[in-house]
């Protein structure tokens, strides 16, 4: 197991067994012999592999395992595999100290998560995708607002969310998976807000229609329906744009985008899917967004203003900290769930962190 671990390790961190062993003094094939458990490290080279992956070294001893089976991985063509490889082993290590939490504090997740009842066998058009995204919010008591926290609401409902670091610049655009038991969505830590909820609820969308599209549809183009119509559905984007416009002001765009999580751009495509703009009229649309700049990006790279704020994961968290007040845990367990440096978990407790919520 410690051999595996080091080479998982390696893996999340993106690092050649050269680059490791350069960094801690040893050669590619120590390094090589270590993740094949042919030998042992001393008390001394695992320190120093904790340091290098940044991570603790009581991970290295963790004894839970995942496997990670019905991936749906939307990615850039661009991704590379040793990227692409790197998110799935943050992922597992991740969902690894999941499984370790809810080991040691009872009831820790509310339920598993179940597609809502009723839903339609075969969705045959993406007017039709609408209705099953209505269909969804009005399952998880959603209302017809905007949705606060996207990310609480899933886990609300039984599906554990991951924000991974890694991103391979840009180009992963999230992943669904199940892993013992359990449904994972995984996006990116640190896009800004409207892009982690639009793939948070795209991902759904793969979730709820999987096995129900028709062959006329195309899964991701119905996706990314059932991920607008989620996040606004069809009767309030009429309600606030009306029936039919000739064109959308950039600052009206910018309020909706602050008030729904949808970006400025998502409510242009979103205005075109209702009819409420022409095509024609949408593309006038893209061509002013990219002869504008934000910085040395067009609004269709970059859109102006201040971002939509991120999505924050907080039940683990809260999680950890319970198993800490009520003594099922201590300090250093603590840290290590929280991927935390001591000292830093120890200013958390006193609320003396910048960001004592845990939330990234």
């Amino acid at each position: 197991m410690l051999g595996y671990r080091i080479k998982q390790g390696r893996t999340a961190a993106g690092l050649s067994l050269r680059d490791v062993g350069e960094a801690v003094g040893l050669s590619a094939m120590a390094i090589s012999k270590y993740e094949r458990d042919v030998i042992k490290p001393s008390s001394e080279i695992l320190l120093r592999l904790a340091k290098t992956f940044g991570v603790r070294t009581e991970y290295f001893f963790r004894q839970s395992a995942v496997e990670l089976t019905e991936v749906d991985f939307r990615k850039h063509e661009k991704l590379s595999p040793q990227d692409e490889v790197r998110v799935l082993e943050d992922v597992r290590e991740r969902l690894e100290r999941w499984i370790e939490l809810e080991s040691i504090v009872p009831a820790s997740w509310p339920k598993a998560f179940a597609l809502p009842k009723r839903l339609p066998a075969k969705v045959e058009s993406y007017a039709a995708v609408e209705a099953v995204a209505d269909h969804v919010r009005t399952a998880w008591q959603l209302g017809t607002g905007p949705i606060g926290n996207l990310i609480d609401k899933m886990e609300e409902e039984g599906i554990k969310v991951i924000l991974t670091p890694h991103d391979g610049g840009k180009k992963f655009d999230g992943l669904v998976a199940k892993s013992n038991g359990h449904t994972v969505i995984v996006v990116g830590q640190d896009w800004p807000g409207d892009r982690q909820r639009f793939t948070l609820a795209h991902e759904l969308g793969h979730l709820v229609l999987h096995g129900r599209i028709t062959p006329a549809l195309d899964e991701e183009r119905a996706c990314h329906r059932f991920a607008s119509a989620f996040l606004v559905p069809k009767g309030e984007a009429i309600r606030l744009l009306g029936a039919s416009r000739s064109w959308l002001e950039p600052q009206e765009l910018y309020m909706l985008k602050h008030e729904w999580g949808l970006s400025m751009n998502g409510w242009v495509y979103r205005a075109q899917d209702l009819g409420i703009l022409t095509k024609a009229i949408a593309k006038q649309h893209w061509d002013f967004f990219v002869s504008q700049k934000e910085g040395a990006n067009s609004w269709r790279e970059k859109e102006p203003g201040e971002p939509y704020p991120k999505e924050c994961p907080r039940r683990f968290a809260q999680l950890v900290y319970r198993a800490l007040a009520e003594d099922l845990i201590g300090e250093s367990k603590a840290a290590e769930l929280l991927a935390l440096p001591l000292v830093e978990l120890r200013a958390r407790r006193r609320m003396d962190a910048p960001n004592a919520t845990g939330c990234h």
